[in-house]
């Protein structure tokens, strides 16, 4: 889990407030948010690929980017892989993080930027470099959540 921007107990009463004012703000902008995630095998099995999100609209998967993700997954993978992803952008504007609940994320990441990438903590810590990329390869299976924390 990303930490803090600092330690709670180090924080003044004036960046208590700021950061409480700021989870408030962010509730906000991440209405649009999926309820749940789906399976990568359920979705492909979907006739339109969708998740409902908490604003009550719908997020919907391009077929295209669901099979090129099966393509790099074996099938127990492909029952493993939640989407969409989820990658939390925060405070540091230079970096973001992938949310991991498997190994899966790391191996499709991985091969996505062919590069290695190292999931600590359930999060693979990527450049804004690297998540042009990733973006440009799974625009509608990623998803951003806003956060305060700063990925460290």
């Amino acid at each position: 889990m990303p930490k803090p921007l600092q330690d709670e107990v180090k924080q003044s009463p004036y960046e208590r407030v700021l950061q409480e004012c700021l989870r408030g703000e962010l509730r906000v902008v991440n209405t649009g948010l999926p309820q749940s995630q789906k399976r990568l095998m359920d979705l492909l099995n979907e006739e339109h690929p969708h998740v409902v999100c908490n604003d009550g609209s719908t997020h919907f998967f391009k077929k295209n980017e669901l099979e090129y993700l099966a393509s790099m997954l074996d099938t127990d993978e492909q029952r493993t892989l939640v989407l969409p992803m989820l990658i939390e952008l925060g405070a540091n504007q230079g970096e973001a993080a992938i949310i991991c609940a498997a190994e899966v994320e790391e191996k499709i990441v991985s091969k996505a930027l062919n590069m290695p990438v190292t999931r600590e903590e359930g999060m693979i810590r990527i450049y804004k470099p690297q998540l042009a990329l990733l973006r440009k390869k799974f625009k509608t299976t990623t998803v951003y959540v806003f956060s305060p924390k700063i990925v460290a």
